[in-house]
């Protein structure tokens, strides 16, 4: 829930509080958002700078880099990184300009991959032999890149030790996900392994980040686990979706898991678990119509009737919410209760 200006003012001509108190807490608040990040063009303009400069650092670097050797990568990646963090200083704890400053930390964590790539080029030290030029770290999948993933995560952790933005978890979650794939080589110690065993690695990496990422959201006051949540996801549910089998039965819990992470996403209030499951769950209606009932006259029908039944659901839900959600919550177990996202604690 968002309040306004307006919303107080309604509060005082309630007579819930005075007029005075009207100014006195709206300037509070107003001074406390700037602290805050916010859908307007300030800050759409900090993020948008950020991703240019951590895009051009990364996805568009461009071969031409590679002619400064790895020691010349590196000394460039770590001047970078100092001069950002530096500046991020002098917002962050100067000027209270914590969205701003809070970025240029995480531009400067995002300089590790590239530092690490310059050190190993200079080196010759590579986990699993030469990756080729830095480019393909975001194309190939290759056990090389492990060290660069480990390297960025430690960056991340020890950034957020020292600054509290929840940005920085992004370049954490980004190199897990990255992680969950470039495991694949190290763990089956080939680079020729095969598509069903990366697909595995990859499921359970995903369910292994989603755990943290929970543990995560109920002891901190901040959001710094939505990254985790979404990169998660993106190896759990990507492992699990890609996954061939010419079972009915499996398709068929393919798409239970996937409403089970729609009724997670309720639980949890995580949009991405609906996202993801939702798509899931389009997914096996799909397979359904091409395969299991393509010639069949009735099955768009029930589809539209599945679906009017479904916006139906929703309205009594929103109709009806608190009492749902309070039933729901009655019938769960105590030992269980305190374990959702409602019963963070509170620091």
């Amino acid at each position: 829930m968002k309040a306004s200006k307006e919303d107080l003012e309604w509060a005082a001509s309630e007579g819930l509080i005075s007029s005075e108190q009207v100014e006195a807490l709206w300037k509070a608040l107003e001074s406390r958002s700037t602290t805050r990040a916010h859908f307007d063009l300030p800050h759409v303009a900090y993020y948008f700078g950020a991703l240019i400069v951590i895009s051009s650092m990364g996805w568009f670097m461009t071969l031409a880099w590679e002619r400064f050797g790895g020691g010349g990568i590196f000394l460039i990646s770590v001047i970078y990184a100092v001069c950002f963090i530096l500046a991020g200083q002098t917002l962050w704890y100067k000027e209270n300009l914590k969205v701003p400053g809070g970025l240029l930390f995480t531009m400067a964590v995002c300089m590790t991959p590239l530092a690490i790539y310059g050190l190993e080029r200079l080196t010759g030290i590579w986990p699993q032999g030469d990756p080729g030029v830095y480019r393909g770290y975001h194309i190939w999948v290759k056990g090389s890149w492990f060290l660069i993933e480990v390297g960025t995560i430690i960056a991340g952790l020890i950034a957020l030790k020292f600054v509290r933005f929840p940005f920085l978890t992004a370049p954490i979650a980004f190199s897990f996900w990255y992680m969950s794939m470039d495991l694949t080589p190290l763990l089956f110690g080939k680079t020729d392994f095969s598509w069903p065993e990366s697909l595995l690695v990859s499921l359970w990496f995903g369910f292994a980040v989603l755990l943290v990422a929970y543990i995560i959201d109920r002891r901190t006051k901040e959001d710094y686990a939505f990254w985790l949540y979404l990169f998660g996801m993106l190896a759990f549910w990507g492992g699990l979706s890609l996954m061939e089998s010419e079972s009915e039965f499996n398709k068929f819990m393919y798409c239970l898991i996937n409403v089970g992470l729609m009724i997670l996403s309720v639980l949890l209030e995580r949009g991405v678990f609906m996202v993801f499951g939702a798509l899931g769950v389009f997914g096996y209606l799909g397979h359904l119509a091409s395969k299991v009932f393509k010639d069949s006259l009735m099955f768009p029908f029930a589809l539209s009737f599945l679906g009017i039944a479904i916006i139906y659901l929703g309205i009594k839900y929103q109709r009806n919410r608190e009492f749902i959600e309070r039933s729901m919550l009655g019938l769960m177990p105590e030992s269980l209760r305190h374990l959702l996202p409602k019963e963070r604690v509170r620091r």
